[in-house]
């Protein structure tokens, strides 16, 4: 059966574009118009992923974003990806903070998003297929790939799927310092993107770990590089 793609977009020629470009890669797709519609769409239809408008009438797109993963509590949560106008540095955190897999910013090409689309099919079911690891503990921290938890002195630490994503890497290669397009690459699959996305999460993993974000012990700046994990404080 063919991935399901719920496309959700208040500007009916847009949708009309985005959709045939998926269905042209072999995706099945379905429009909602506005937040409502979706959610009620994706509890009768359920999606494999869904393509979301930040901004739309009535609910818009962070809320249906949280609506949706709330509604699958116990589940592997839905893949999003935020299509907006807006390309500021806070939208972008939003999206992050609601657990959003991607973030286009419009003006976009239909035929670059059918790709993230893809891609993030891809990373999801490779998740899905591979057994995690036995939950294991790293200094003051315990990682549960399986339960999607991560303990720092026995505190669960609040994070979103992709903040997750990247501080379960950083704690399995500690030591290894790695660019900010090797981390988009091994950590989220994508061959392009928005390097500031790496930025701006591992700036909030660090308001969420670090005694000090301003001076941190764990997640380190390597000048000239990128970032290197220290498991063990100094």
């Amino acid at each position: 059966m063919n991935a399901r793609v719920l496309v959700v977009d208040d500007d009916v020629t847009i949708a009309e574009v985005v959709g045939d470009y998926l269905q042209d890669a072999g995706l099945e797709t379905r429009h909602a118009a506005d937040g409502q519609s979706a959610l009620s769409l994706a509890r009768e239809w359920t999606p494999d992923i869904v393509v979301l408008d930040l901004m739309l009438p009535g609910i818009d797109g962070l809320e249906v974003c949280q609506q949706l993963r709330a509604e699958r509590e116990g589940q592997p949560p839905v893949p999003v990806i935020m299509l907006t106008a807006l390309g500021e540095e806070g939208d972008r955190v939003a999206g992050l903070e609601t657990g959003a897999d991607d973030y286009v910013t419009k003006p976009f090409s239909p035929r670059e998003l059918t790709l993230r689309v893809q891609a993030v099919l891809r990373r999801t079911a490779a998740r899905t297929d591979i057994a995690p690891p036995p939950p294991f503990r790293a200094g003051s921290f315990e990682v549960d790939i399986a339960a999607r938890r991560i303990t720092q002195n026995d505190r669960e630490l609040a994070l979103t799927v992709r903040e997750f994503d990247l501080l379960a890497f950083f704690i399995t290669h500690s030591g290894r310092a790695f660019t900010r397009q090797q981390l988009l690459e091994q950590v989220w699959g994508w061959s392009f993107g928005d390097l500031s996305t790496v930025t701006v999460c591992v700036r909030r993993l660090r308001e969420k770990l670090e005694e000090n974000p301003a001076s941190p012990v764990h997640l380190q700046t390597v000048w000239g590089v990128g970032y290197r994990w220290e498991t063990q404080r100094p």
